[in-house]
């Protein structure tokens, strides 16, 4: 996959894209990582490219032609990925970002994101993206670290990133629950014993446990999630059960 980032700060990718699992996709190609500082794109012989909005107003706007200029350099030198690219604009009025969007962007080769800052875009600058994408309701500096996320949470989505396949399926949110506690040596710690379900060898009953103790999970903390889960009527009676309508006294990770 390729990924094309737009910005006034390409440095600050440095650290986040050169490490970890990011680093080591991109050492591998299977993350092809560019950056475009759309201030070379400026016309302006100080390297504007902000102005003062029209109206009047506090702060400064982003204008268009720097950024249509750089998106279309960006794209044109891209070409070959036109019928499977995607541009994202990071704004307030964006889908919030979630799993299911990481899935989605994964199935792209190519992702231009966009990463605004001071007081916004000029409105026309809206024109290039194919998508508005926010990650919460609160505010950032800039589109940067909003950028760093999206890579981070799609590259997991794609074959090869992982050490393991089987590891992005049992995160949280994959399948739009809470993820399953997790146990490792020693066996026993300060009067906590791991459940002996996961010591049993038998695979079907710590899958079946491993799926209750996520349902648990999201109705404790989360329960909106379960409105777009789709459940099995044993997983319905199990959630139903007058037991585990008192969440507060059950902790976290106990075995059902």
């Amino acid at each position: 996959m390729r990924i094309d980032l737009v910005t006034l700060f390409p440095e600050m990718f440095a650290g986040v894209f050169s490490s970890s699992i990011i680093g080591r996709a991109a050492a591998r190609g299977i993350l092809d990582i560019h950056y475009t500082n759309f201030r070379d794109y400026s016309a302006d012989k100080h390297r504007h490219v902000d102005d003062s909005p029209f109206g009047g107003g506090a702060g400064m706007v982003l204008k268009p032609e720097p950024m249509y200029a750089a998106v279309r350099a960006v794209r044109e030198e891209s070409a070959a990925y036109e019928g499977g690219r995607c541009t994202i604009i990071f704004d307030p009025a964006g889908d919030v970002f979630t799993q299911t969007m990481a899935k989605e962007f994964s199935a792209y080769e190519q992702l231009i994101l966009i990463c605004g800052h001071y007081e916004g875009f000029d409105a026309r600058i809206y024109d290039l993206a194919d998508r508005l994408v926010s990650v919460g309701d609160f505010v950032l500096t800039g589109g940067e670290i909003p950028a760093m996320l999206l890579v981070d949470a799609t590259a997991r989505m794609l074959p090869g990133v992982l050490g393991d396949d089987t590891s992005a399926p049992t995160d949280s949110f994959y399948d739009g629950l809470l993820g399953y506690p997790q146990y490792t040596r020693p066996r026993s710690f300060e009067g906590r014993d791991v459940p002996d379900v996961l010591l049993s060898g038998n695979h079907a009953e710590i899958a079946r446990w491993r799926r209750r103790m996520s349902l648990l999970a999201t109705l404790r903390r989360r329960p909106e999630l379960l409105e777009r889960t789709e459940l099995t009527e044993e997983e319905r009676a199990f959630l139903e059960c007058r037991e585990y309508r008192l969440l507060p006294r059950i902790r976290r990770g106990d075995d059902p």
